[in-house]
């Protein structure tokens, strides 16, 4: 819907159904009582996730028809898609496969061009729109520099192609999208500045020469496309764990003169371990769930990080010589405190306050997807957890 800050969304990777038909079912279900508490009488904005199979599914012309007059019917419209997940993500083991098919493949390209072509085709006339993806690749899946170097090269040359996808796009319908890439923990583009450096040593490098020699752009042409095209998803969440402060991360960004996609808003797990330590890793372990990926950042007493790929590791590692940690576990967003352990929740005030202030973004979606994986006594009803979620944003946006 939209705010006086931007359009506010959630995003529908909450919902189950790798298949498409199960995945609309989950919609028709959910949005019309989520829209009629949220924006009553009002557009309604829907952040698409679809897996690779149900994209393939709505690509037929008779289920894109339907669904379009679906959204007329109830006033829905769709500016973001989330192509991060490729397969299936609920009630499945997820952990790293979630980057799999990694940017190194042509199934992770052919997939996130599809998603561009349904997007072109219900995106509102005078928007731009995105489509979040992985950040590359996940980093442990690659043994050496070497390696990595080349995954890197591999994974920027295939990216290069959706941009060339994006600008035909573009001549074709006259509506701007972008690759909206997500830094992560673990990935193979962990924080701001593995991003930045990525996006000026390797994108940059490879994909202005590549747009001259085929559409005959000027140098500073095919910069501003690739610039218009590959974007950043802010996770707030992400980097929260990372301890990387908002305004330094825009900072960087603006070095290359980076656009910000979306602000991804979500909310990570905070433990102040120099008191009640023990109470704390006792509650932690509640938090330990089989299916996602919870990688922990601990902060040691000489200011220096430790870094763990899943809670397990951290938790058998617990000696006491870690005064935090933060958990990449996305929790709700309206909660600051579960008992004796904290949420990053202030690290989203204080990215809404600088997108009130100073705007660097048109999209807001919510992104609290872990909600059959929390706690009991934190899980409600999934309608009426996504509107306390996207009410407590629009809160955040209307206070002074």
């Amino acid at each position: 819907m939209k705010t006086p800050h931007g359009h506010l969304t959630y995003c529908s990777n909450i919902h189950p159904g790798e298949q498409w038909n199960d995945h609309f079912q989950a919609l028709r279900e959910n949005i019309p009582f989520i829209r009629q508490q949220l924006a009553p009488g009002q557009p309604f904005a829907l952040g698409l996730r679809l897996a690779n199979d149900a994209s393939i599914e709505l690509s037929d012309p008779d289920r894109l028809a339907e669904f379009q007059a679906w959204m007329r019917e109830q006033d829905v419209y769709v500016f973001n898609m989330n192509g991060f997940p490729y397969g299936g993500f609920h009630n499945t083991r997820v952990k790293d496969d979630v980057h799999s098919p990694d940017w190194t493949t042509t199934d992770r390209t052919l997939y996130t061009q599809r998603l561009f072509n349904i997007l072109a085709q219900i995106l509102p006339n005078g928007m731009d729109g995105g489509v979040s993806t992985s950040p590359l690749s996940y980093r442990f899946w690659w043994k050496d520099e070497a390696a990595t170097k080349s995954a890197m090269q591999t994974a920027t040359n295939n990216i290069i192609l959706v941009a060339d996808t994006l600008v035909e796009l573009k001549r074709e319908t006259g509506k701007t999208m972008h690759l909206d890439i997500e830094p992560e923990p673990d990935g193979l583009l962990e924080n701001s500045e593995e991003f930045v450096d990525w996006y000026r040593d390797y994108l940059l490098p490879q994909g202005i020469p590549y747009l001259q020699q085929k559409y005959g752009f000027r140098e500073e042409e095919a910069r501003e496309a690739i610039l218009t095209h590959i974007q950043l998803c802010f996770d707030v969440c992400h980097f929260a764990v990372g301890y990387e402060e908002p305004q330094d991360v825009l900072d960087r960004l603006d070095t290359v003169g980076i656009q910000v996609g979306r602000i991804q808003i979500s909310s990570a797990v905070r433990m102040d371990l120099s008191k009640d330590a023990d109470e704390k890793i006792k509650a932690i372990r509640q938090f330990d769930e089989p299916v996602y990926l919870h990688q922990v950042v601990a902060r040691n007493g000489d200011g220096s990080f430790q870094k763990y790929p899943d809670l397990p590791e951290a938790l058998a590692d617990w000696k006491g010589q870690h005064s935090e940690w933060r958990i990449h576990f996305h929790v709700p967003l309206f909660i600051n405190t579960y008992g004796s352990l904290d949420s990053t929740q202030y690290d989203i005030v204080k990215t809404l306050a600088i997108q009130k202030q100073y705007p660097f973004t048109r999209h807001l979606e919510v992104e609290t997807y872990t909600w059959g994986v929390l706690p009991s006594e934190i899980q409600k009803p999934i309608g009426e957890s996504i509107v306390r979620e996207v009410a407590w944003v629009v809160n955040q946006l209307n206070e002074d």
